[in-house]
């Protein structure tokens, strides 16, 4: 305890079906007026490295996190995060929570909560590129929104033998992203990829890609050529067009525009925008959001 304020460095877990429907409420609030959503910054540091901050406001808890991603002169770089809330009725500190486990519960529950509302509800078959505790936290989530009666995970790691942890039974491990895509009704790209591991294009009308962010610069895991054939979504329109990699490679090189992303999930929750054509394949991608931190970091203090 600071202050009387508590710190958690190791939170407890925290139930999917909870966060998922804390999530729901955050992102309908948003449309609703009753969350803010401000963008995130990006402060670069003298030397190298940088800091960004996610802020956002739900009822009654202001939150940031802040996210330093630090190179080091021997070894990958040093990244941590760390989300504090406060009452904005009161202006005192809630909560300092170390937000490495609540980011890939976050992210995961964000998609999940798109594949919910994007995924055609007789989805049984699903594809996880990456292996990574990002890529389990995505597939536990997956499975409490839909029943899949086939999960295949690929990675060069699990490809190679080298690491195949964290997967129950019912995975079956592919050889290649092929293998793991092929028949797939919804896929979940869950890599640090710089560059695009499937042309989402050639894939099936309605099959469901989702994509999420990375550090490295202008990072895309699908090939930008292929938006303008996808029918497209995000987690935030305001925001994920400026930031998401094949958005922006995808703008500047004029074969797509803002203005085609068909919604993102407070317009999907609400009917504010179309579903589906089902005449295309489905894109949704996250860049991560304040509300999401704040979400579920209040879920520790409501008990």
């Amino acid at each position: 305890m600071v202050n009387d304020i508590p710190v958690m460095a190791e939170p407890p877990a925290l139930p999917v079906e909870k966060v998922l429907e804390a999530l729901r409420i955050a992102f309908t609030d948003l449309v609703q007026r009753r969350a803010v959503q401000p963008a995130q910054t990006l402060t670069p540091l003298v030397g190298g490295g940088d800091v960004i901050a996610s802020q956002g406001v739900l009822e009654g808890v202001y939150g940031v996190k802040v996210s330093p991603y630090l190179p080091q002169a021997h070894g990958g770089p040093v990244v941590s995060a760390w989300t504090l809330l406060l009452s904005t009725g009161t202006g005192q500190p809630l909560l300092l929570v170390d937000s490495a486990e609540l980011t890939a519960v976050r992210t995961a529950a964000t998609t999940a909560l798109a594949v919910d509302l994007l995924a055609r509800r007789e989805a049984d078959t699903l594809a996880v590129v990456g292996a990574g505790p990002l890529a389990r936290a995505h597939l536990r989530y997956a499975r409490a929104v839909r029943s899949f009666a086939d999960v295949r995970v690929y990675s060069p790691a699990v490809a190679e033998g080298r690491r195949a942890a964290g997967f129950d039974d019912g995975v079956r491990l592919a050889s290649s992203v092929d293998e793991a895509v092929s028949g797939a009704h919804v896929v979940l790209l869950c890599t640090s990829a710089a560059r695009p591991l499937l042309d989402a294009a050639v894939l099936p009308a309605e099959t469901l890609v989702t994509s999420i962010s990375t550090n490295a610069p202008r990072a895309h895991e699908i090939d930008p050529q292929a938006l303008n054939k996808l029918d497209v979504y995000g987690d935030h329109r305001p925001t994920v067009a400026g930031a998401a990699g094949e958005m922006v490679l995808a703008a500047e090189a004029g074969v797509w525009d803002p203005s085609m992303l068909r919604g993102d999930l407070s317009e999907l929750l609400t009917g504010g925008c179309p579903p589906p054509s089902g005449r295309r394949p489905v894109f949704f991608r996250s860049v991560g959001l304040g509300i999401e931190d704040v979400a579920v970091a209040r879920l520790l203090i409501e008990g």
